[in-house]
């Protein structure tokens, strides 16, 4: 139930409707509230400061009136603004980036503001009445003492407060779309995301890989088809203990089933039917990934922006080094850490559930691998991801992980003797002579 809770709370966090329509029923009872103590007496203190001024009824009504309507052509101008940057980042960087524009708090609260404002302004408006107009039969009959005329001083202060934090959030997002953007921030957003996913994930110290001696069982399909947003492991592993068997799991989250796929297998005696039900209920499909629970999804946006910036058609391989500067931070975490999973309650009994796990060489055919046979056609691209790659081994101690490393180096090399030829290749079979020393055994 956590798990799914946590996974409704991030879907809603990538929705542009969830703050605004927040912010709007707060706005709305905010006015409602202030009003009731316009209407009490309890804002008469304001008639004794010296630096307020009483607002007149028509000058209420038509503040109040422009502030509406400056607030709604506002929020439609930032929606606009904001669906055009979405358009362009993702289909200059790669659609897969929208879910990260979607989840910007930056626009999300500017959003927010001006329709929380807007919905504050029409709710107070409602209140305002001229000295000539009355109360109506309904109030007068819950209360005798309304007079005709009313402007509620202190819901008015107010309005002109949030005027004021409305303009001060206009300025700020008007900086914050082209900054939001620019690729620097894209590329930095990304790689801190998935190397907090990797703590996260891995929180443990270490250069173990998971044990690859898995146990076997009943079959479990999928019986529907979609990408693996999210996995209940607390749930499944409480449901592992009630029936006393253990769940196999055979794939992870971002996989793509269907009806036939096996996505676990449930090992020992009993019957399977109502357990297979139960275990479906905790895999949460969908129609795309999601970076939740899944740090791979991360790796290959880094990797998306640097193809996509090595390609002919754009050509910018300074895009493509910034991406693999954060994917070599990433491995360089990935390999400082243990990467057995660790699931369940710590309570001393053994976890029913068994994940299916990576080693550290899949990470980094994953990142480098896949960032490889475009990095060989560029120099200079090539030159970095050498660096990239003896930076990332600086603080691995495990000779088998640096091995990996090396060994992509010396892929990458490959690779390039096929496409690069004269100085450009000279310069990089230097580069790779430093690093294959630096990484040698014996360094």
């Amino acid at each position: 139930m956590t798990a799914q809770i946590r996974w409704l709370w991030a879907r809603l966090n990538a929705n542009y409707w969830f703050y605004p329509a927040l912010f709007a029923v707060i706005g709305a009872a905010l006015a409602f509230l202030l009003v009731w103590i316009d209407r009490s007496g309890a804002a008469d203190f304001l008639d004794d400061l010296s630096w307020f001024t009483q607002a007149r009824p028509d000058g209420a009504s038509r503040t109040l009136t422009v502030m509406a309507s400056a607030m709604i052509a506002v929020a439609s101008t930032v929606f606009s603004i904001t669906i055009v940057a979405v358009s362009y980042a993702s289909g200059t960087y790669g659609p897969r980036l929208l879910t990260n524009f979607m989840e910007d708090k930056g626009n999300q609260f500017s959003l927010a503001t001006f329709i929380g404002t807007f919905v504050y302004a029409i709710t107070v408006l409602r209140a305002v009445r001229g000295e000539d107009e009355t109360a109506s039969i309904f109030a007068e009959a819950a209360d005798a003492t309304v007079q005709s005329g009313f402007v509620p001083q202190l819901s008015l202060l107010v309005a002109y407060i949030l005027l004021a934090v409305a303009i001060g959030v206009l300025v700020y997002f008007l900086n914050h779309v082209p900054s939001g953007i620019r690729i620097d921030n894209v590329l930095k957003g990304i790689g801190k995301r998935l190397i907090e996913a990797v703590h996260k994930t891995y929180p443990e110290q270490g250069d173990g890989d998971a044990n690859g001696a898995r146990p076997t069982g009943v079959p479990v399909h999928a019986n529907k088809a979609g990408y693996i947003q999210l996995v209940d492991f607390a749930a499944l592993d409480r449901l592992g203990r009630e029936a006393d068997r253990d769940i196999v799991l055979k794939v992870r989250t971002g996989d793509f089933v269907h009806p036939g796929v096996v996505m676990a297998e449930l090992c020992g005696i009993g019957p399977t039917d109502d357990l297979c039900g139960a275990i479906h209920e905790h895999f949460s499909l969908g129609a795309s990934r999601t970076p939740e629970q899944d740090a791979q999804f991360l790796i290959d946006e880094l990797v998306e922006i640097g193809l996509r910036a090595l390609s002919p058609g754009i050509n910018d391989p300074f895009t493509a080094i910034t991406a693999l500067h954060w994917l070599g931070a990433a491995t360089a975490e990935l390999g400082t850490r243990s990467l057995e999973k660790r699931i369940g309650e710590d309570d001393g009994e053994p976890c029913r559930v068994w994940p299916l796990t990576d080693d550290f060489a899949h990470y980094v055919a994953r990142g480098f691998g896949a960032f490889r046979s475009a990095a060989a056609t560029s120099r200079i691209a090539a030159m970095v991801m050498f660096d990239c790659l003896e930076n990332a081994a600086a603080p691995i101690a495990s000779p088998a992980r640096r091995e990996v490393l090396r060994l992509e180096g010396r892929r990458l090399i490959e690779q390039a003797r096929t496409v690069l030829t004269g100085p450009d290749l000279a310069t990089l079979e230097n580069s790779f002579t430093a690093f294959n020393r630096a990484l040698s055994p014996s360094s």
